[in-house]
């Protein structure tokens, strides 16, 4: 399975995965000028970003252990730029990291979610 192929599956786990959990999906792969958020959703009154993180194998580290300082930066300028360019938004926000795991076949072995995994210290200054 190459790097593409394990996002994929990677991002159907994880959207089947939070609609489970009470999550409304109300785009993916959402791309701006500063990079991608996977997968937008919505959980009561919140408006979550979803950093979907998969890896086939722990060679180099866990999905979570994935997430650089540069990307978790992209993600909150491309929050700030969904949130600038769209209307009629739940009055909060929050980046979430699903994490996922897959055996050999493909098949999720582990899928965790980790809520509010990116803090925004200058949450609202666009």
């Amino acid at each position: 399975m190459n790097r593409q192929e394990v996002g994929k599956l990677g991002e159907k786990a994880a959207q089947k995965f939070l609609k489970k959990r009470g999550y409304r999906i109300r785009e993916t792969s959402f791309r701006c000028p500063h990079g991608e958020i996977d997968i937008v959703a919505q959980k009561k009154d919140y408006l979550v970003f979803v950093e979907v993180r998969t890896k086939s194998n722990l060679d180099f580290g866990t999905p979570e252990e994935s997430l650089t300082e540069a990307k978790k930066k992209k993600l909150i300028a491309s929050a700030v730029t969904y949130i600038t360019t769209h209307q009629k938004l739940p009055p909060q926000w929050r980046i979430d990291v699903v994490a996922i795991e897959l055996d050999d076949k493909g098949k999720a072995k582990r899928i965790e979610l980790i809520e509010n995994a990116i803090e925004q210290g200058s949450r609202f200054t666009c």
